[in-house]
């Protein structure tokens, strides 16, 4: 029989940025606190792998402190372009911005990217992951992930992708995952701090 194939995607801990409501894509911004604990985990965490941005570089650092960190930049979150550390009360009224809304897998903001280019980028990423890899990442990225592989009817913006939530995806095998097909279960893994001795 074959062997179930699971990722976990890990969304970065609260920054400045989510504070203050800000797009933030590939702008640096620190978590509001580098204070936290390390995570228990459903499986043997034995490398983490995830964007090059500092946000989930100190996210990683917190939930899994001896684990290595692998970066890479196909993790990292859509670029909001000339959007980029502005509000939606400061763009609601930019026709760039309404049109964006209306349609982000093909209309990119100004300077940015679409979804569909974040989703090419995501789905080169995860084709190299192994068995039970961690990725920790970006809101963005795991709704993207979660639109592609699930087989709930959800709108992108529809999912509640959480600062420092943890969700699993599991296929029947490998192949299973290889060829494409829809995830056969989708969870959010509750987060409990790992006790120490």
């Amino acid at each position: 029989m074959a062997r179930p194939y699971r990722i976990f995607l890990v969304r970065h801990l609260t920054t400045t940025a989510n504070e203050q409501r800000l797009y933030c894509g590939w702008t640096d911004s620190e978590l509001v606190s580098q204070e936290g604990e390390a995570i228990e985990f459903p499986v043997a965490v034995q490398h983490v792998m995830g964007s090059d941005l500092i946000r989930t570089r100190q996210t990683a650092a917190i939930y899994f402190p001896q684990i290595d960190f692998t970066a890479d930049v196909r993790w990292r979150e859509c670029h909001f372009g000339d959007f980029e550390g502005q509000s939606y009360d400061q763009l609601k009224n930019d026709p760039d911005y309404r049109n964006w809304l209306d349609d982000a897998w093909n209309t990119p903001p100004r300077n940015g990217e679409t979804l569909q280019q974040v989703k090419a980028r995501v789905l080169d990423a995860i084709a190299e992951l192994p068995n039970e890899a961690v990725v920790v990442t970006h809101g963005g990225v795991i709704r993207v992930v979660l639109d592609t592989f699930t087989q709930e009817q959800r709108s992108f913006w529809e999912w509640d992708v959480t600062n420092g939530s943890i969700w699993q995806l599991e296929w029947a095998s490998e192949n299973e995952f290889k060829e494409g097909k829809p995830c056969t279960s989708l969870s959010e893994v509750p987060i409990t701090v790992k006790q120490t001795m």
